[in-house]
């Protein structure tokens, strides 16, 4: 059974809970500062399973994060624990040569209230409060302005880009999905020498002013339009670092 209060305070969010779109802002906004997205069990050889008990003692009393599959389940379960309504959506992320990865490439959440909405806490820099799931209007959110579009069958969420252009992140439909039917994606992800998280050692997590992220050997901070990056120089101080910016002991 699911400690809610536990979760909370891990998010450190003693907040309103019932299920109104404002208290779903405020839970989803506090939960990206608390929980790092990261794969560091990945480099260690752990196994990720995707078991809803071993994810939520995960999070809540060994104090990590993890990546969409863990992070989305995770919150899923603390959102249906207080009374909202969830749904697992599957998303194919786009790709720096302009395809996608394949479905189950990633989990989002849809949450119905009296409208639906996309909720995320597992793709790292993105939205950081749910965006409504309604076409062709531009959202804006703390971490930037969004949509959603529609095309090829596939609602498309997209970020605006400096330049004026929108940046695809990830595709989805709005297909009802089981936590089981993510678990061959979960694996190649882990596995497979094609995976950026087999590439990487990747650390990141929400900051009220933007964004601390630890990518291998190099810490980056931003904040606003500043971003200062810095190559740390031993895996003690990553020790380091992990643990006074994270709250990560490995």
């Amino acid at each position: 059974m699911l400690d809610t209060a536990a979760y909370l305070a891990r998010i450190a969010y003693d907040g309103p809970t019932q299920p109104t779109a404002d208290n779903l802002r405020a839970i989803h906004h506090a939960h990206l500062l608390a929980v790092p997205f990261e794969n560091l069990d990945i480099s260690l050889g752990r196994k990720i399973v995707l078991n809803e008990d071993a994810i939520l003692n995960k999070v809540i009393n060994l104090r990590r994060g993890g990546f969409c599959y863990e992070l989305n389940t995770a919150f899923a379960a603390l959102l249906r624990s207080l009374g909202f309504q969830v749904t697992l959506l599957s998303a194919r992320v786009a790709r720096a040569n302009g395809g996608e990865g394949p479905e189950f490439d990633h989990l989002a959440l849809r949450v119905d209230l009296e409208d639906p909405w996309l909720v995320d806490v597992g793709f790292g820099e993105s939205f950081l409060e749910p965006l409504r799931l309604q076409t062709d209007i531009a959202q804006k959110d703390p971490a930037g302005t969004f949509h959603l579009v529609e095309k090829d069958s596939r609602i498309h969420m997209e970020k605006s880009e400096p330049d004026g252009k929108w940046k695809p992140q990830y595709s989805f439909t709005l297909q009802p999905r089981r936590l089981e039917e993510f678990a061959s994606m979960c694996h190649h992800h882990q596995t497979s020498p094609d995976s950026s998280f087999t590439k990487n050692r990747i650390c990141s997590r929400a900051t009220p002013a933007g964004r601390v992220t630890l990518s291998n050997l190099k810490m980056i901070v931003s904040s606003g339009k500043r971003r200062d990056e810095r190559m740390l120089t031993s895996e003690e101080e990553w020790a380091d670092v992990l643990r006074g910016q994270f709250g990560i002991s490995l």
